[in-house]
């Protein structure tokens, strides 16, 4: 399981890499058309092929990576800040304001959020705030409701208790007592919240209502490629590489993030640490 992990850092630095440095790995313009050799295969001219209009398929994988995993980051970090204000304050205050969240809440989450995103990005229009906001709309519930549940718990614990008795804030208690409790928590449903963001993000942009069609992204490529999967499987195979190495990265990161921060997820490991010195000890005990 560790290599796994490791295989996840591994490629998702690396994507992350290739996306930032899109500008100088990029072998071409991924908008500068050649309708001359449309359909070209790969080759060492163009290592994922051309598409249908001669654009340079390896440059607007690069593009779209650093596009999608863009507004990716930017829901994920909105969503997180948006969910720990809200479900914290909530939380903590109780009272009618703690109903009025919980109620809001259940509409959101009872909405189906990929459908609810749609609607809104077609009643707004393509672009990447719109995109970011209405992704961002079906995303801060879960947050602050996992948020919400968490802090219910810890204020009801003796040092929030103590700072309340000392005269401290509700928000100098939330800030230095509470919040830094949440860390791992946010730690973790952030990063698994990463690679739904992704597929939704390449959803809407495959179904032509996420960024405007000059703007690469890998869900606006593979919409593209659909109609030629006879003629140029490469057009979607090489973009629907990307999306899945991601999100499979993505997802080891997570599990890895999660047993990282929480020591009970590695029951195996400590045991096999634990059973030589114990049994050494119990033995000289005996004697």
């Amino acid at each position: 399981m560790k290599r796994l992990r490791l295989f996840g850092v591994a490629v998702l630095g690396f994507i992350l890499a290739s996306a930032i440095l899109a500008p100088m790995i990029a072998t071409k313009d991924p908008n500068r058309f050649h309708l001359e050799k449309k359909f070209q295969p790969p080759s060492a001219h163009a290592l994922f092929g051309l598409d249908q209009n001669g654009a340079d398929v390896f440059s607007q994988v690069l593009y779209g990576a650093r596009t999608s995993l863009t507004i990716s980051f930017s829901v994920v970090a909105l969503s997180t800040l948006i969910g720990l204000l809200i479900g914290s304050w909530s939380a903590y205050r109780g009272g009618w304001w703690d109903i009025l969240t919980s109620r809001v809440l259940d509409m959101i989450q009872a909405f189906p959020g990929f459908l609810l995103a749609l609607a809104l990005v077609a009643v707004m229009g393509p672009s990447a705030q719109n995109l970011i906001f209405a992704l961002c709309i079906t995303g801060w519930a879960s947050y602050a409701r996992l948020v919400r549940g968490e802090v219910l718990h810890l204020k009801e614990r003796e040092y929030v208790k103590g700072a309340e008795a000392a005269g401290a804030s509700s928000s100098r208690i939330l800030v230095r007592h509470i919040w830094p409790n949440l860390f791992s928590l946010l730690a973790v449903q952030s990063t698994f919240g990463l690679a739904g963001v992704i597929l939704a993000e390449s959803g809407l942009s495959f179904l032509g209502l996420g960024l405007p069609p000059e703007t690469p992204t890998w869900g606006s490529l593979l919409n593209q490629g659909r109609r030629f999967l006879v003629e140029a499987p490469h057009i979607s195979l090489f973009p629907g590489i990307a999306l899945s190495l991601v999100v499979l990265s993505i997802q080891l990161c997570g599990d890895g993030v999660r047993e990282w921060l929480n020591p009970k997820e590695r029951p195996a490991t400590i045991k096999a640490c634990a059973t030589p010195s114990d049994n050494k000890s119990s033995s000289g005990f005996k004697g």
